[in-house]
């Protein structure tokens, strides 16, 4: 394994992250596929064993029992000391606005909740899922920086935002002194590759980690087309996201079992190979012992520049997908409010 700086933190996180959101109860969750807290301990302890520090989950994986899972897991196998564990809060909900609950008191609440469920006194990345249209921006830079002061979260990152977002949120928070976004987790892979267009170059330009998730386009990146997998048959969001360009996709994946055949390796680890030359630290969902061991040996698989150039060549470009395409202002014309009160920005 090798291990990174999370963009200007202290924090030094394996090259390959365990996405989290494959375990938990699917009886309190919108997926059917995750794994029972069983399951879900032998592939952490897998993942452990070969050098995975770094654990990413969040409040909503299946109300909040991938968190359970895994900061059970994580608590008997490892110490809390040599894990980096982040999760990541939702927007608040119609309910919070309608009784006045603030941006801040929703974070406090987010975050002592995820704590609970964790079994942990603090988080070493607290990730702002998506993008809250109806909660200013400052109250959401204010709230988070209250957390970190108070020990709950050593840093914070951000999840599903375009680049202005980030850029301005950091400004804010630069110009008031709160904590700063470190990293940031897109839906980035070899398939999907608009945040190239801006938010990889103000990465690059301000030391924020990349960390991205669907690393393996949800299954597509890592199987031949004709190995069919429960999950790939249940998984309507996937679906969601990949169908629609299903055709031009094949073009690339077919390149990446080419590449496959020819190292003698699996399409995991030529897709993330890949994905590793382009990011900090690479979200990998298991819910396999296999995947979270042929995620790992991509660690140590170079590709040459002849055979990154031979991937990306087909690419073209995609409307967005999944949250960037669901979470939209309800006035689209509306601009945004970042401040309160007599706050200005």
């Amino acid at each position: 394994m090798e291990y990174i700086k999370l963009g200007k933190s202290d924090l030094n996180v394996s090259r390959i992250c365990m996405g989290c959101m494959g375990f938990g109860d699917a009886q309190n969750g919108q997926h059917s596929w995750t794994l029972n807290e069983e399951q879900s301990r032998k592939i952490i302890r897998r993942g452990i064993e070969l050098g995975v520090n770094f654990y990413d989950t969040a409040i909503g994986y299946q109300s909040g029992t991938s968190e359970q899972f895994t900061g059970r897991a994580l608590k008997y196998f490892a110490k809390r000391e040599d894990v980096v564990i982040a999760t990541k809060f939702l927007p608040r909900t119609p309910e919070e606005i309608e009784s006045g609950i603030s941006g801040q008191k929703h974070i406090e609440r987010m975050i002592d909740k995820s704590l609970e469920n964790l079994g942990t006194d603090y988080v070493d990345l607290y990730i702002y899922h998506m993008w809250d249209w109806n909660t200013s921006v400052y109250d959401i830079m204010d709230g988070l920086n209250n957390i970190v002061k108070a020990g709950k979260a050593r840093y914070i990152g951000i999840s599903n935002c375009y680049a202005w977002q980030l850029a301005k949120a950091n400004a804010l928070a630069e110009r008031e002194g709160f904590a700063k976004f470190v990293s940031v987790q897109g839906h980035y892979n070899l398939i999907f590759r608009e945040e190239e267009r801006e938010m990889s170059m103000l990465c690059a330009e301000d030391n924020i980690a990349v960390t991205p998730y669907s690393s393996l386009a949800s299954g597509r990146l890592s199987r031949r087309p004709d190995e069919i997998s429960e999950r790939f048959e249940k998984d309507s969001y996937a679906k969601f996201k990949y169908d629609s360009t299903k055709e031009q996709d094949s073009k690339i994946i077919q390149r990446v079992i080419e590449l496959a055949e020819s190292h003698g390796v699996t399409m995991t680890e030529i897709s993330l190979s890949w994905l590793l030359t382009k990011v900090t630290s690479a979200v990998v969902g298991a819910t396999k012992i296999h995947h979270i061991e042929d995620a790992v040996k991509a660690v140590n698989l170079k590709l040459s520049a002849e055979e990154i150039s031979y991937l990306e060549e087909l690419y073209i470009p995609h409307s967005l997908t999944g949250v960037m395409a669901q979470n939209k202002p309800a006035d689209a014309n509306k601009k945004h409010v970042w401040s309160t009160g007599n706050q200005k920005f």
